[in-house]
Formats: C-alpha cells, sequence, structure tokens
C-alpha cells in the first residue's frame, strides 16, 4: 500500500457548523462502511459537543461497498504497518481540520476503533479520551507507548461476548496493553456480536459526559 494515504475532508459529516469553543468527538467507521455510518449515534451523544465523521481512505476490494482505514486481506492485512499509516493520514486530517478544538476525543467501530487507539500511540498530546468499540490496540511498540504509560488516557473498550470478527489474539493482546497505557473503564456485553447495542451506548454517554466535565474543569 501506498506510504501514504489521503481523507477526503470534504466527505466529513459534522453536526454543527458552529464548532467554536465546543469539545470535538471524531467518529472513525468500521470496514466496508462510510462516514454516514456512525453518524447516526449523535442523537445518543451527550449535547454540547462538535461531532465530526471522517470518511476512511480506502476502498474495500470489489464488490464490497463503502470505506476502509487500511486492508484486511493479503499478506499486508490487519498489519501494524498499515494500521500506523491510517493513523497517520487521520491525523493529518485533525490538524486540517480541527486544529482548534479545546478538547478532542476519537470514538472508533472496528478498523476505527484500531486507528483511533494507534492514533493516540502517535499523538498523545492531540487526544483527551478514546471510546473503542469491537476493535483492538495494533501489534508493535510506538515511541510514545512508555510515554502513555504515565499519562494514562482515558480509554473505554467495549465489546461483545460473541464478536466472532476480531481476532481472539488480537483481543488478548488488546486486554493485556490497554490497564498498563491508559485509565481504562469499559465491558464485554453478553450476548453482543460485531456490532453496537443500546447498553452500550449508554456506557459511552456516561464515559462522554465525564470527558466533558473533566474539560470545563481544565
Amino acid at each position: 500500500m501506498s506510504d501514504e494515504l489521503t481523507i477526503d475532508g470534504a466527505l466529513t459529516r459534522w453536526s454543527t457548523a458552529e464548532r467554536a469553543g465546543l469539545p470535538l468527538l471524531v467518529l472513525l467507521h468500521g470496514y466496508g462502511a462510510d462516514e454516514n455510518d456512525l453518524f447516526g449515534l449523535v442523537p445518543y451523544l451527550p449535547e454540547g459537543i462538535a461531532v465530526a465523521s471522517v470518511a476512511a481512505p480506502l476502498a474495500p476490494p470489489w464488490p464490497m461497498p463503502g470505506r476502509s482505514w487500511y486492508p484486511i486481506e493479503g499478506l499486508d492485512g490487519r498489519s501494524s504497518a498499515a494500521v500506523t499509516t491510517a493513523a497517520e493520514s487521520f491525523l493529518r486530517w485533525l490538524d486540517d481540520s480541527a486544529a482548534d478544538a479545546p478538547s478532542v476525543a476519537f470514538l472508533g467501530f472496528s478498523q476505527g476503533a484500531a486507528v483511533a487507539l494507534q492514533a493516540l500511540r502517535l499523538a498523545p498530546d492531540r487526544v483527551d479520551a478514546v471510546v473503542a468499540l469491537s476493535g483492538y490496540v495494533a501489534d508493535g511498540e510506538l515511541p510514545n507507548d512508555e510515554l502513555l504509560t504515565e499519562k494514562r488516557p482515558q480509554v473505554f473498550w467495549g465489546r461483545g461476548s460473541n464478536d466472532e470478527v476480531i481476532p481472539p489474539a488480537r483481543i488478548a493482546h488488546t486486554a493485556e496493553w490497554l490497564p498498563s497505557h491508559s485509565e481504562l473503564s469499559g465491558r464485554v456485553y453478553t450476548g453482543l456480536t460485531h456490532s453496537i447495542s443500546e447498553d452500550e451506548l449508554r456506557d459511552v454517554h456516561v464515559f462522554l459526559t465525564k470527558w466533558m466535565e473533566r474539560v470545563a474543569k481544565a
């Protein structure tokens, strides 16, 4: 794959045109979806924030619809390098589109969660909280990982007990990595597959409300 990916900012969906001074939550969709997918979560999110839903930079192989952050097939499928390349493209989008946001949080699903967590590892000073749904932490070490053990950013990790999409080895790695590199909260939702439930959304609402309260006190 290319050494550099470009996100089309014109495809980004915003919840409001008046974003000055508002905390920003960025939504990162999963494989085969697009910027419209997670935008449907906006009514379930706390008020008083700006929400941006970003379109991933790649198209998955035909006939799969939608977009993807990195390949899941082939020799480079789900590689840490591919996740890093996607996260770097996302951080460039963030610099171009949201440099003035007073506080930034990410909410990613599946691939989007992996990219959100990788972006946190690449630029821990750019993000204050991450919601990772049905996703995982990429393998390998990055230069800022040691800093995260000290900074301990707020991370919510939610997944279903019946999720058969994310390989068990990646779940095991994430379960070991996140507690030592973040202030972790989250839950395994009994019976949930590779999807998002109303119970999970209620927990996400609580998590993001606490993020907003910390922003207000800062």
